[in-house]
């Protein structure tokens, strides 16, 4: 086998009825298989796979284990040489995991490799970040965001200045859709499950560059990308807002001590 495709779910039926049909639709031309994990969803998302896909292979959680433990759940049940995590929002129009593929194979030293993201209306994403500071999250979520100091600190994170249709090596990568090699995970290990929904990507991507692999930004493969960002644009009282501080939290108590990898 290839490639795995690791699709995590939870509560998205009609996104990933289209996750799904776009992957079926621009399929990698290598060995491939279709991994979905659902997160004890009651949107009826399991049946409607099982009913609409049964070739698929379902794996139904009885509990939400969250975006970090629901991909290691999916990876630990595949067996392609690459795993393709893909969210449930973003949407295949071509070649693009063909594309990706290709650049793997002949660059062995890459461990993750992102597409270029865009939205809807063809703009790019910001998908390949520098790491962030302790107080980056702060400034992206409150009026403090708005000062001098603070723009050019985020503008700086978001690599704004960046140009996005140049092949780079990157501090990290957006986890909306990643291909990643097999071999670098056995090294590096997998997402840390100590963190929910958050931040996971980020400390993925440094400890691969902690382990000699490189991360790249990949923007000959264009994937479209749905993004909410749901922790920006909910209120100071509602869960998802918390999830991302307390993931925030968790990962400066398990990685702010370390060094930041040495980019080779």
């Amino acid at each position: 086998m290839e490639v795995s495709i690791i699709i995590n779910n939870f509560n998205t039926r009609g996104l990933l009825k289209q996750c799904i049909r776009g992957i079926l639709q621009f399929p990698p031309s290598v060995e491939y298989e279709i991994i979905v994990v659902d997160n004890n969803s009651y949107d009826g998302s399991a049946q409607m796979v099982g009913d609409e896909f049964p070739a698929i292979k379902l794996i139904a959680s009885k509990e939400n284990l969250g975006h970090h433990k629901g991909n290691n759940l999916g990876m630990k049940n595949s067996t392609g040489k690459y795993v393709l995590i893909v969210n449930t929002d973003i949407a295949v129009l071509d070649n693009a995991f063909d594309k990706m593929y290709q650049y793997m194979e002949s660059h062995p030293d890459c461990a993750l490799l992102g597409p270029r993201l865009k939205n809807p209306d063809g703009s790019t994403q910001m998908s390949c970040m520098h790491f962030p500071t302790k107080m980056t999250p702060i400034y992206r979520r409150t009026f403090l965001g708005g000062l001098p100091w603070a723009k050019k600190e985020l503008g700086k994170y978001l690599m704004v200045d960046f140009d996005h249709s140049q092949i780079s090596e990157v501090d990290w990568i957006l986890g909306a859709c990643q291909m990643v090699r097999r071999a670098a995970i056995e090294k590096a290990g997998y997402l840390d499950e100590y963190l929910f929904l958050y931040f996971g990507d980020v400390a993925w991507c440094k400890k691969f560059w902690q382990v000699g692999y490189k991360v790249c930004y990949f923007p000959e493969a264009e994937i479209i990308h749905y993004h909410k960002r749901e922790s920006a644009n909910s209120g100071l009282f509602s869960r998802i807002f918390w999830i991302h501080i307390i993931d925030w939290v968790k990962f400066l108590n398990r990685y702010s001590k370390d060094e930041l990898p040495k980019r080779v």
